[in-house]
């Protein structure tokens, strides 16, 4: 009994360090938020935070697994709903030039990703086939309801989607001026059905 109350103890503080993490990153930048700044944050030692993660790129890849469980709850609608795809997708790539940090962090994970043997490899490629899975039957939803084009298959879209707004954190990144979520808008006005104003009766 006394293993399980400490596991789920460990469990509890591992996921206060993660949630506090994010607020650390977001706020202070990638480049600031050093081990030292998150362990500070939650009262432990450097070396006592990487007692729950191994290393230093662990800790981020998790960092970037709470950041997406915090997204999709913080967005109403499941990522299967066809709502999903013109409301709370183009809000959560508005939502992200809010936190500049886990953007960056992100972009520079990604990359990083390429090397099979980096711990974030699998967080990628995992994510990556999920969101893919995901925008896939998203899109197949409004194709079938007439919303949208077909002419493009629903899996190549849903690669697309996830190229232009990977591309738009990137860009954003370089030049603040960019709107992330207008370009991602335009996409989807652009495969959309429906008549443009200047064709409405």
């Amino acid at each position: 009994m006394a293993k399980r109350g400490s596991y789920a103890k460990g469990v509890a503080k591992r996921d206060e360090i993660l949630t506090r993490a994010l607020d650390v990153v977001a706020e202070q930048g990638f480049r600031s938020a050093s081990v030292r700044e998150i362990a500070d944050a939650v009262g432990l030692s450097q070396a006592g935070l990487l007692h729950y993660f191994g290393t230093k790129e662990q800790l981020f890849v998790e960092i970037l697994r709470k950041r997406d469980e915090v997204d999709l709850t913080r967005f109403e609608h499941e990522t299967d709903s066809p709502d999903f795809i013109a409301e709370d997708y183009t809000a959560l790539v508005a939502h992200n030039a809010e936190v500049p940090g886990l953007v960056e962090l992100f972009s520079r994970m990604s990359v990083e990703a390429a090397d099979t043997a980096h711990p974030a490899h699998e967080y990628f490629l995992h994510r990556g086939d999920e969101v893919r899975t995901s925008f896939t039957a998203a899109l197949r939803a409004q194709q079938d309801a007439g919303k949208l084009t077909d002419r493009v298959d629903a899996e190549a879209l849903a690669r697309i989607f996830q190229a232009v707004s990977d591309g738009m954190q990137l860009q954003w990144l370089v030049d603040r001026d960019v709107d992330m979520a207008a370009a991602v808008r335009a996409l989807f006005d652009a495969l959309s059905t429906a008549p443009r104003p200047a064709e409405r009766p």
